[in-house]
């Protein structure tokens, strides 16, 4: 199945079963891509939990439309490097110096 392996662009809602959130979470993780990621839950707990282990750059956690000007945009993975839009957009065109200065 191609769209479990490749970023699909489009319109696709693939449904898999699965018994526990470590096999989703494999699931999920278990490719070279990893631009967003969407799941429904109720469980405040397991929302974090869930979307602290997901290796994409963008979650939609009981949303299906995530991308606004305000957030920065990208992935991880193959899916790329670095964020569109947002203030974090011109971290890839800033180098942080950090400088300790002591006993003057």
């Amino acid at each position: 199945m191609l769209f479990s392996q490749e970023e699909t662009f489009g319109p696709l809602a693939p449904i898999y079963r699965f018994s526990s959130e470590e096999e989703v979470l494999a699931l999920a993780n278990g490719t070279r891509v990893g631009l967003a990621a969407y799941f429904y839950s109720n469980d405040l707990a397991q929302v974090w939990r869930v979307a602290r282990q997901l290796k994409v750059g963008m979650i939609g956690v009981n949303e299906g439309l995530i991308s606004t000007c305000e957030a920065p945009f990208g992935g991880v993975k193959e899916s790329g490097l670095g964020r569109e839009g947002s203030h974090f957009g011109v971290d890839e065109f800033v180098d942080v110096k950090y400088i300790c200065l002591g006993g003057l």
